[in-house]
């Protein structure tokens, strides 16, 4: 039996839920990247990102908004196409998430290193020393103990972490402003890397990364008052408010920078005299408050990040063993607590694997942004086909000119995993076809009491074709260490058809009746009803 959500969520409470998931370690990085990758022009970088994601969140609104589910991110894959899409798409899920976690802890570390005098990370270079690895093991474990031992303690320790998340960076905006020179967007040309430059800042840069934190709109889609009209606000009004702090961050940022020293070494450069962009700018035009100030929120807004997407991986990893492929024991929840707890561990041990082949945040971005992506990008997919194979389905949010933005927005991410590059995408990919390939040699312990192997393949083989048409464009296109057979525009027009193609192959691919059951029960609902069916009433 699920449980029923109270609507008690209002527009200002939804939006600031976004906007607190969004501002985590992203802006303290990205934009010296973004800098370094297409110059003063990676300002439309925000904005195309923007636009992108906010195509993305609307589809993901009409989903949260008709099947509310804890981890519904990679329970709407299993709905439409069946387990073993399911399957694929929980893999990549928790590999972003897992990763994002580690993100977030070497951030931290990062900025840390500013008071503890450079003991934490290696002379010329971001890696950790065996102090800052320790330094982020630490994070994880704490991270891991304040969700295992109570829901109470996860959100207790949020509440004041939140107001610097908003604080810091308008304050930065307004101090950045009165050190503005307009000559620095001229001096080495407005575009220097041209369109190449903006598209590779938004995957690589870190752009796609910050705008990423838009899932806990959509996760209490059901307990908002007045869905139809508050969660597309919202998301509108967490996107744009985002996109305009973003671009104001950049634009300021590269106009308060000493033009003698973009002279020097050209935009390129830049990402290296500037590695902790925020805390670098303001010792360098003397502002040590304001330097003591980043450093501050860049320990306490990443670590909250860190600690909430702890508790968020938890429940995606239960959410995928509730799939039935996963593990059984991952879906044992701790009947005291309401707790996940053997998801937790997992989750733990993920982040901690992930800190060790990529040690910097510069590394880790990149993998999480495209993982994620991939993530969303099935958003799209799942719901034109359930106007295909639930049309009865209750839609309390309907998104006006879905078979529209749905394959359009599909394009748009096929796009962000093309300009992360072959290196990023040969493994990823090839991971998930790895993963494709375990799924069929274990064929025999995987779930076909509702939807037999055959069929799971019938509406999976959409998935595997793009996949590997995708790893084939990025190889010989012109990005992250592909052969350069391509450039733009001809890249983009063969990825928006090919992509534009399998969308409708897989629109029209997916089980013949969709499998959404009524189990909308969060872990702490299912521990409920365990302790219920064992202790009856008399």
């Amino acid at each position: 039996m699920g449980g029923k959500f109270k609507k008690t969520i209002s527009l200002l409470d939804l939006t600031l839920i976004g906007l607190g998931a969004i501002f985590g370690s992203a802006w303290l990085f990205a934009v010296s990247n973004v800098a370094s990758q297409a110059g003063p022009a990676g300002s439309f970088s925000w904005i195309i990102g923007g636009v992108i994601i906010l195509l993305i969140g609307l589809v993901y609104a009409e989903l949260g908004a008709a099947l509310p589910r804890t981890g519904g991110i990679i329970r709407y894959p299993v709905y439409s196409h069946g387990p073993l899409v399911g399957y694929m798409i929980s893999f990549i899920t928790i590999v972003a998430y897992t990763s994002l976690i580690s993100i977030e802890v070497t951030a931290v570390r990062q900025y840390v290193d500013y008071w503890a005098g450079g003991v934490l990370t290696k002379a010329n270079s971001d890696s950790p020393t065996i102090l800052g690895w320790l330094l982020q093991f630490v994070l994880l474990v704490a991270f891991f103990l304040l969700n295992y031992w109570s829901v109470k303690a996860f959100a207790k320790s949020n509440i004041i972490i939140s107001i610097f998340k908003y604080v810091v960076p308008v304050t930065i905006i307004v101090v950045l402003a009165f050190h503005f020179k307009s000559g620095n967007f001229t001096v080495e040309g407005f575009a220097p890397f041209g369109f190449d430059g903006i598209q590779g800042a938004i995957s690589t840069g870190g752009v796609m990364f910050a705008y990423l934190g838009l899932h806990p709109i959509v996760s209490v889609a059901s307990e908002v008052k007045n869905p139809q009209r508050n969660i597309p606000i919202a998301l509108v009004l967490c996107i744009i408010l985002a996109a305009v702090i973003y671009t104001a961050l950049q634009i300021l940022f590269i106009g308060a920078i000493p033009t003698d020293m973009i002279s020097s070494g050209g935009w390129t450069a830049i990402q290296d005299k500037f590695s902790l962009p925020f805390k670098d700018i303001a010792v360098v035009l003397g502002l040590g408050w304001v330097a003591s100030l980043v450093v501050f929120d860049a320990i306490l807004s990443p670590g909250g990040n860190g600690n909430i997407f702890m508790n968020t991986t938890a429940r995606l990893v239960y959410a995928w063993s509730r799939n039935g492929t996963l593990f059984k024991t991952f879906s044992k929840v701790d009947k005291a607590t309401g707790i996940p707890r053997s998801s937790l561990w997992l989750s733990l041990g993920l982040s901690i694997f992930w800190t060790l082949p990529f040690p910097s945040w510069n590394a880790l971005v990149n993998v999480c942004s495209v993982a994620l992506i991939l993530s969303y990008a099935i958003a799209p997919v799942s719901a034109a086909t359930f106007s295909v194979n639930a049309k009865g389905l209750e839609k309390p949010f309907k998104l006006k000119g879905m078979n529209i933005i749905a394959p359009i927005s599909f394009i748009f991410a096929s796009f962000i995993v093309y300009w992360s590059g072959w290196k990023t995408i040969s493994w990823l990919l090839g991971s998930q076809l790895i993963m494709f390939v375990v799924y069929l040699i274990f064929a025999k312990y995987v779930p076909t009491d509702k939807v037999k192997l055959p069929q799971q393949l019938k509406s999976s083989w959409w998935l595997v074709a793009y996949y590997i048409v995708m790893l084939i464009i990025s190889y010989i296109g012109s990005f992250g260490g592909g052969k350069g057979l391509i450039d733009t525009p001809v890249d983009l027009i063969i990825i928006a058809i090919v992509s534009l193609a399998i969308f409708f192959w897989a629109k029209y691919s997916g089980l013949p009746k969709a499998m959404i059951d009524n189990d909308d029960e969060s872990p702490e609902e299912h521990a409920e009803h365990e302790k219920a069916e064992e202790n009856p009433a008399h």
